[in-house]
């Protein structure tokens, strides 16, 4: 794949599937009936138990949908996606042959099971599932062709294809608003770490991936303050939406390994430890921006971001790449999120296994920083 350089300034960009996207107030009851592959589409809804047993969302979709379009619904998918759910919807999914549509509901997890499932259906029948997405949490997981569950040892294992990537995005703050508040802001932390670490990957475009995270963390520093404060205020959520959205989609197709360090770890932390992926944003971004202001390279890319939360640039990319990291620092004491690793009972004994599993080796300079960046989080 194309690797992308600032000097001289040169890449490729590659789209995606991705057909439309709607966003606003009642976007699902307005857009949701046409979106159907055809007058005959089956569609099957996978989403969790919190939005089903505490909502009437779950519902509605299924009243919108009619016994003519809705196939059944999977209501039991958990943080992580753990594989015996998922065994359990794609069985529903793959024994029914008139299902040519999936609608995923919900944050992270359901939308990566419904990817999966389309996985598994390509590999069983060799053609891919319609896959609308109704998000209602900041993680931006509709956004990528990965998607990532855990197996039954606890390890996060992920899949990607370009045609995983929903067809249709229905960002809709009808929907979010049932989503509690400490959820919804630390997944805000989670499109910021996509847009922070997507400036210094290297098969990131200048345009549009790097220019659109720019944009994105602007508005997630605006925002999210502003929705802690006004959680119902619908254009704030439409506005954090759209800036979750700006934050991961701008890459295409240009995924090429883990987005960066922070989400390494992220991904180490996880479903090993049962911490929640915003969550996980939360304790390791501020120090991985950090570490990367040692880099030249990385510190200049991060020291973009400045101006974008109103503060000119000091001609010194180290330090202005640190302030990058003071002002996250900042965010999270504003929004509450303020955490550490005993919140989450994990001691000091399970550093080398995260720092090994995060960086792919067990000693060396590098592995030494990650632990030590690991340790101040204790």
């Amino acid at each position: 794949m194309t690797e992308s350089t600032d000097h001289p300034l040169s890449g490729l960009w590659k789209p995606t599937q991705l057909q439309a996207l709607y966003y606003g107030p009642s976007s699902v009851e307005k857009h949701l009936p046409s979106l159907l592959g055809s007058g005959s589409s089956k569609a099957f809804i996978i989403t969790g138990s919190s939005l089903a047993i505490k909502t009437s969302l779950i519902s509605q979709v299924e009243s919108l949908l009619g016994a003519k379009h809705h196939a059944g619904t999977f209501t039991n998918i958990t943080q992580h996606a753990p594989i015996a759910q998922l065994d359990e919807a794609t069985d529903s999914v793959l024994n029914d042959p008139s299902i040519d549509t999936l609608i995923s509901i919900g944050g992270g997890s359901p939308i990566d099971s419904a990817k999966v499932i389309s996985y598994r259906a390509h590999e069983k029948h060799g053609g891919f599932l319609y896959h609308i997405t109704i998000p209602t949490t900041l993680s931006a997981a509709e956004c990528t062709l990965a998607a990532g569950y855990t197996d039954e040892s606890g390890t996060k294992v992920t899949v990607a294809h370009p045609r995983l990537i929903p067809q249709v995005i229905l960002y809709d703050s009808t929907f979010a608003k049932e989503t509690p508040q400490k959820l919804w802001l630390s997944t805000g932390l989670r499109s910021l770490d996509h847009s922070v670490e997507l400036l210094y990957y290297p098969t990131a475009s200048e345009a549009p991936t790097k220019q659109s995270c720019l944009t994105a963390t602007s508005q997630l520093f605006e925002y999210l303050p502003k929705c802690k404060q006004e959680p119902d205020n619908e254009d704030y959520i439409t506005r954090l939406q759209l800036a979750s959205f700006m934050s991961l989609f701008g890459l295409g197709l240009n995924l090429k390994g883990s987005l960066g360090l922070s989400h390494s770890l992220g991904h180490a932390l996880g479903s090993t430890y049962g911490i929640p992926h915003g969550m996980t944003s939360c304790l390791t971004l501020p120090g991985v921006v950090r570490l990367k202001a040692e880099n030249p390279e990385d510190a200049e890319q991060i020291g973009r971001i400045l101006p974008f939360l109103g503060h000119p640039r000091s001609g010194d990319d180290k330090q202005d790449a640190n302030r990058v990291g003071d002002a996250i620092d900042k965010l999270l004491k504003t929004l509450g999120l303020e955490t550490r690793l005993k919140d989450f009972n994990v001691d000091e004994d399970q550093i080398p296994k995260i720092t090994k599993m995060a960086t792919g080796s067990d000693q060396g300079e590098h592995y030494d920083r990650v632990a030590s960046l690991i340790r101040s989080k204790l």
